[in-house]
């Protein structure tokens, strides 16, 4: 036993007790002593006494060292086949040593392609895995710390105490520590000790599932235990091109959408009541509800609704919820404020099952500085940039991600691809690429460093977008990619290869900036201002355009939709009617918030629920209706989505009606040849007979009309539909004669059959006259 009183044995027992240790498999586990002899060393803090079990052999274990490092001496290498009976705080039990594992998690083709960035399944190896190592279950640990002097795994398990579960250092800057015996649902941390001392307890960044708010420790979670039912919509999503698809979505925060009342839990399947979830800011009596309640009630609604998708904002779980979600802790953890992964999962899968698409808002720009999370992880500034000039955006509070370093961008990307593996999402939608792409972002002069030439592009960022692009589309061919880019920065929708950013849609803030200032004018000046309305076809086709009606045009001050718009009541309605049927015939998919669906009066409120009580007003229900028909006409049409992004699939009529704001034009399909004629009157004046000019004779069925009573509306129009006639007009030889109703959008199908049967009719007039 001499070799374990060597000084060597009391250094290394002294670092263990002061969490200085990197290399507790040096010392501690199956080792061999100077003579040769098989020992078993093992590490138990406050232990009074422990014994080995090695078979049927109950061996007394020595503490010649230091009173909590305990060795025996055997005759043979037991490998990881013994337990140890511990007798703490007078308390007896059994247990696996942590450091007779000693498998390495992490291989050298994983460290490889972690360090270069192109780990897209990084995941299976960090965080927390509940695994079996030579027939022993428990969980293995692994972390990316490179600058730590020591990381411990704290838990209720060890009292939080950072001295009992010291983990392995291993190259690349991986921590490693696999602890027999723990399951799903151990709470957790890490316990990240600096170069100079410091000691920070961090969550997991890989961690699977949260502790609810306002606690953030890491939860322990099975992975591939859900049983999914997609599979046949997982695979004709990714046989479809989604550009030529409709794409109608439904942006919601489920935190908001609807609450249940505090006093009526939520029942688990086996009978027994959840908890609830603290919600101290939410309208008093009430709570959340939870992913199975949600998929009761948003998905019917919804699929009535006709959506084609639900974008939820940040489900990534995050730490205060007037952050709307976009200040994000829990990169691979949906939040725990509605339940557990699972129920998310059935959620989506629910979803799937009703014919919905489910896009996630994604939040690569920033990160917030909560002290539990990626701040200042390891001691240095590992995720982040050191330099605030690039490294910090101050008018948010927030962390800006080091996208020039390999294993900074591989825990995004690899993110991107866990979420629509693991969770079988169909879309992203990536907030703020604006402050990605531009070091000067918010700054003033002097505040920020020009890129390597000399410029305000954020090149790392560039590179980083399309890097992340480029996988998902390679794992995920139908998958949508959506930047909410609010500049003119060029390619945003282009293919990487030809140096675009790779996204294949882009919201349209332009769009949504001009129509809004548009109809918060008195009608009477709405002639001065065209322009808003038909600009945005100029730039229409220069990148695949999505237009988005968002939650930042409902808040601070800015007024829900229909209390922006001018005038009484029914023109309020009116113009809400107007504006939405104008964007469901405007070239790009659809985007629009929760509540404008109905007319919410109200700012929305992330503590308070939509005002689902005006729904028993006949003009919010009418509005309602038009959205339901808006959505199955906008499916039915494949003239209103098939050609989105081709000049072809538009075309002016008449743009320049500036004295009375009318406009009319055409969107067609190339494949079917399908065509509609649209015409929009956007002041409250009818006009009795308006003419407009039409590529073929015959007749005009009226297929949409939001001045239909069934709206609200007064109920004008055109009896169904109008021949055309022989009068030269807008360049076309033929025209139709239209009543237009105020503050409308009418749309137009020529009927075949029924233009045929014109002639006949013109022949039996003149065969009667004779």
């Amino acid at each position: 036993m001499a070799a374990s009183r060597l000084d060597w044995m009391v250094d290394d027992a002294q670092r263990l007790a002061e969490c200085r240790h990197d290399h507790p498999f040096a010392v501690l586990g199956s080792q061999v002593s100077e003579a040769g002899q098989p020992l078993v060393r093992v590490w138990m803090p406050d232990a009074e006494r422990v014994e080995l079990l090695v078979g049927d052999q109950v061996l007394p274990m020595e503490t010649p060292n230091h009173p909590w490092v305990f060795e025996a001496e055997l005759s043979h290498d037991p490998g990881c086949g013994y337990r140890v009976r511990v007798q703490r705080g007078g308390i007896e039990h059994e247990q696996h040593d942590p450091w007779a594992f000693r498998h390495e998690w992490m291989g050298e083709l994983d460290r490889h392609l972690f360090a270069e960035g192109n780990h897209h399944h990084i995941w299976r190896r960090m965080g927390a895995h509940v695994v079996e190592h030579d027939g022993v279950a428990g969980v293995q640990f692994c972390l990316w710390a490179p600058n730590a002097r020591s990381v411990a795994v704290l838990g209720d398990f060890n009292s939080w105490d950072g001295r009992h579960h010291p983990m392995q250092s291993r190259l690349g800057g991986c921590w490693e520590l696999f602890i027999p015996g723990l399951k799903p649902g151990t709470i957790y941390k890490y316990e990240v000790r600096a170069q100079n001392g410091h000691c920070y307890p961090k969550s997991d960044p890989y961690a699977f599932q949260a502790e609810v708010r306002p606690n953030h420790a890491s939860v322990v979670a099975e992975m591939g235990r859900y049983s999914w039912g997609d599979g046949e919509w997982m695979h004709q999503r990714d046989q479809r091109n989604p550009l030529e698809q409709p794409v109608s979505v439904y942006e919601m925060h489920l935190g908001s959408w609807m609450h249940a009342s505090a006093d009526e839990p939520y029942i688990e399947p086996d009978g027994t009541a959840r908890p609830p979830v603290p919600a101290a800011d939410l309208k008093p009596g009430a709570r959340l509800l939870t992913y199975p309640e949600l998929a009761d009630r948003v998905i019917p609604y919804v699929k009535a609704r006709g959506f084609t998708h639900i974008e939820l904002l940040p489900i990534s779980e995050h730490p205060f919820d007037g952050s709307w979600g976009y200040q994000v802790t829990g990169w691979y953890a949906p939040t725990s404020r509605f339940g557990t992964p699972d129920e998310f999962r059935a959620f989506v899968d629910r979803c799937h099952a009703e014919g919905i698409g489910v896009i996630l808002d994604w939040v690569p720009g920033h990160f917030p500085k909560d002290a539990h999370g990626l701040a200042f992880f390891d001691g240095q500034h590992l995720y982040e940039h050191a330099d605030p000039r690039i490294g910090e955006h101050k008018e948010w509070g927030t962390l800006i991600f080091n996208y020039s370093r390999n294993e900074v961008r591989n825990f995004l990307v690899a993110n991107l691809v866990f979420w629509f593996e693991q969770f079988h999402i169909d879309g992203i939608r990536v907030d703020a690429v604006a402050s990605m792409l531009y070091r000067d972002y918010l700054r003033p002069d002097g505040e920020w460093i020009p890129n390597e030439n000399g410029g305000r592009e954020n090149t790392e960022a560039v590179r980083f977008l399309q890097q992340a692009n480029h996988v998902l589309f390679e794992h995920f061919p139908g998958a949508l990619s959506i930047a909410e880019e609010s500049t003119t920065w060029p390619m945003v929708t282009q293919p990487t290869d030809i140096g675009g950013l790779g996204f294949n849609l882009k919201w349209n803030m332009g769009w949504m900036h001009d129509m809004l200032d548009y109809f918060e004018l008195d009608p009477w000046f709405r002639q001065f201002h065209q322009n808003n309305v038909t600009f945005s076809i100029w730039y229409a086709f220069s990148e695949n355009f999505m237009l988005a009606l968002s939650h930042d045009e409902v808040v601070h001050g800015k007024s829900n939709l229909l209390h922006k718009m001018p005038g009484d009541d029914w023109q309020k309605f009116a113009n809400v009617r107007a504006l939405l049927a104008y964007m469901w015939t405007h070239p790009g998919k659809k985007t629009i918030f929760m509540g404008m669906e109905f007319g919410q009066r109200a700012e929305w409120n992330v503590w308070g629920d939509l005002q689902w009580e005006l729904l028993q007003y006949e003009p919010h229900l009418g509005l309602q209706r038009l959205v339901d028909d808006l959505n199955a006409f906008y499916k039915s049409e494949p003239a209103l989505w098939g050609d989105d992004f081709s000049q072809y699939g538009f075309q002016w009529i008449d743009c320049d009606d500036t004295s009375n704001s009318v406009i009319s034009f055409m969107r067609r399909e190339s494949n079917s040849g399908r065509w509609l004629v649209v015409v929009a009157n956007f002041t409250p004046q009818s006009h009795s007979h308006y003419r407009i000019g039409v590529p073929l004779d015959g007749f005009f069925e009226e297929v949409f009309n939001s001045d239909s009573s069934r709206y609200g509306g007064s109920n004008l129009g055109n009896l169904g539909g109008k021949f055309s006639d022989d009068w030269a007009i807008h360049g076309y030889q033929q025209s139709l004669d239209l009543c237009l109703p105020p503050l409308s959008v009418l749309v137009f199908r020529r009927d075949e059959k029924r233009s045929q049967e014109r002639p006949l009719l013109a022949a039996q007039s003149e065969a009667n006259a004779a």
